[in-house]
């Protein structure tokens, strides 16, 4: 009886928590006037019409702004992959002047608000002329600034015995091909996990790509979105709703197809 009320209970809590996913993609289904009159997931009249209008009525094919999206993304999945770990490396394995202390200050950038920052990096990027380009969003990432995913690979490193490096030194091996050699295949559930997050989190921000772009061919998915709503009350919900859903087909993909990596991953590291 427990396992009946438990898995009830469950099952009651996951249809509540999907009901809006659901209730979004009858929603891409319906004309626009019936939208907001039925809260039911069965549209009276359906209809596709709301995904061709969506694809194209901005101006620009919404096809742009996923490849915009799919190259900012891969760039910066590329970026943490090498920098983070390279860095998380250094501080688990590399003994050299101030580590503990970087190591703090590191983790302490973890609890700063991205928007304290704000000001100082488009000023940056706006000297180097990169406003309106993909640069402020990739570049970062190629310098290990996202202390979260080194702070996840630092904890992976220590979790693998170091008499694995003191063999590799005994063979010859120096600290590149430790790191190349032993450390960055054992790092792979780590490296899985960091991949996702990054995609992830870079496909859905929208307040670094709302700052730093503007020319309507270089938007990307979370911003166009945004056009599909007008201040004056003539909003096509319908065609967001459908290019919404749409957004979500890449996400919801990484995220099943690699699912148990993400657990594993997290459970090597300790993290929960």
């Amino acid at each position: 009886m427990r396992r009946v009320l438990a898995h009830a209970g469950l099952t009651a809590g996951a249809l509540i928590m999907l009901y809006p996913l659901l209730w979004m993609i009858t929603a891409s289904l319906r004309p626009n006037t019936e939208i907001f009159r039925h809260p039911g997931l069965i549209p009276e009249h359906p209809t596709l019409a709301n995904y061709a209008l969506g694809w194209s009525s901005t101006g620009t094919s919404f096809g742009i702004y996923l490849m915009n999206s799919l190259i900012i993304c891969a760039a910066v999945v590329i970026g943490n992959l090498l920098t983070c770990s390279l860095t998380a490396y250094a501080f688990a394995r590399l003994t050299f002047v101030g580590r503990k202390t970087l190591f703090a200050l590191m983790l302490a950038t973890i609890m700063l608000p991205g928007h304290v920052t704000l000001i100082a990096q488009y000023s940056i990027f706006r000297k180097l002329n990169w406003i309106d380009t993909f640069w402020p969003m990739i570049v970062p990432s190629f310098l290990a600034t996202d202390a979260f995913f080194v702070f996840l690979m630092v904890q992976f490193i220590r979790s693998i015995p170091v008499e694995l490096d003191d063999a590799a030194r005994i063979d010859g091996c120096g600290a590149w091909g430790i790191y190349r050699r032993i450390i960055l295949p054992l790092l792979s559930p780590a490296l899985v996990t960091t991949a996702i997050f990054s995609f992830i989190w870079t496909w859905n921000n929208f307040f670094s790509q709302l700052i730093y772009l503007s020319t309507r061919t270089r938007l990307t998915v979370p911003v166009a979105l945004r056009g599909f709503l007008d201040a004056t009350g003539s909003s096509e919900w319908g065609a967001l709703f459908a290019m919404s859903v749409v957004t979500l087909v890449p996400v919801v993909v990484v995220f099943v197809v690699f699912q148990r990596r993400i657990l594993a991953g997290m459970a090597h590291t300790g993290l929960k």
